[in-house]
């Protein structure tokens, strides 16, 4: 489920062969972070000020409304965490974009986030957890079977960050679909109907005169099964039992993975400190479409 890439293994790779692994359900981990890392001395700064200042699960910057969230606007570190997230945003981007050419056109650059908590022991809600066993549902508004992609780096200078998995989403569809109630949802398209694109249209709309973040409350059939299955995983003891599937993987410090996060199922058990990219990928661009949730839903429908 992981494959490892250290400079030379990736200074290698043909192109989309990384985009290959992530449509299969894979893991892709660097031994060495691949882009530009922020200054330390930044780092450091955040490392320590983000912990106390924190208002939200993380600090975000948006690039569509050009201003990070989850701070309190009068921080003395809001200008240092829109300066390096603003500019991680962009290295992530070049990257993909460079790296797998075919699965990264059109592709919509979401946030860039940091994650200053210690992941272990934050008894939020089981819905918000991140130590729960999960796939990731209707991220930053409707994706209507967009891949959502994530991009991280452990920037905790002696910690490794600690994963759990319990496969990616054919094998998990095919073994709780039926028990998580998804079958109840599908239909043949997983279209929106009229009242749908309606909603659609006016959160555009309001975007469009200076709302920006209203797309984020958007959401369409496919999204809100992702999210039913999304709660069961975490609503179910028995899902997260550490059973034959469970599976735990280490993340050194200032090492980087990324991961299709609507694919693999995956739970933050231990970490503090990561830059975390999200971008949503277009389905039109996939090269194993076959393996795309929306169109393993639609055959099931």
């Amino acid at each position: 489920m992981l494959e490892i890439y250290d400079n030379d293994r990736l200074a290698a790779a043909p192109a989309d062969e990384i985009g290959d692994h992530l449509e299969s359900g894979k893991i892709v981990k660097f031994t060495t972070c691949p882009i530009e890392l922020p200054a330390d001395d930044k780092l450091e700064r955040l490392r320590e000020e983000l912990p106390r200042q924190l208002k939200r699960k993380n600090v975000s910057y948006h690039p569509e409304a050009g201003r990070v969230t989850g701070l309190d606007d009068a921080s003395p570190v809001a200008d240092i965490a829109h300066e390096v997230l603003s500019a991680h945003r962009d290295r992530v981007t070049d990257f993909l974009t460079r790296t797998m050419p075919t699965l990264s056109t059109n592709m919509r650059a979401g946030t860039s986030s940091f994650r200053p908590l210690e992941e272990k022991g934050r008894n939020l809600k089981p819905h918000a957890s991140n130590e729960l066993i999960h796939i990731d549902a209707g991220a930053y508004g409707a994706t209507n079977g967009d891949r959502l992609l994530r991009f991280f780096v452990n920037v905790n200078p002696s910690v490794d960050r600690v994963w759990a998995s319990k496969g990616a989403f054919p094998e998990l569809f095919r073994a709780y679909g039926k028990a998580a109630g998804l079958y109840e949802d599908l239909t043949p398209t997983l279209e929106r109907g009229a009242l749908g694109r309606l909603r659609t249209s006016t959160l555009n709309g309001l975007a469009r005169i200076g709302l920006p973040l209203a797309t984020v409350l958007d959401s369409s059939p496919y999204d809100r099964v992702m999210r039913k299955f999304h709660n069961f995983m975490k609503d179910t003891p028995s899902f997260q039992e550490q059973d034959d599937d469970y599976q735990v993987f280490r993340f050194e410090p200032f090492s980087a993975w990324m991961v299709l996060t609507d694919m693999v199922s995956h739970a933050s058990l231990s970490g503090q400190h990561a830059l975390i990219y999200t971008g949503v990928l277009k389905l039109a661009e996939c090269r194993k479409p076959e393996l795309a949730p929306i169109n393993i839903l639609r055959a099931a429908a």
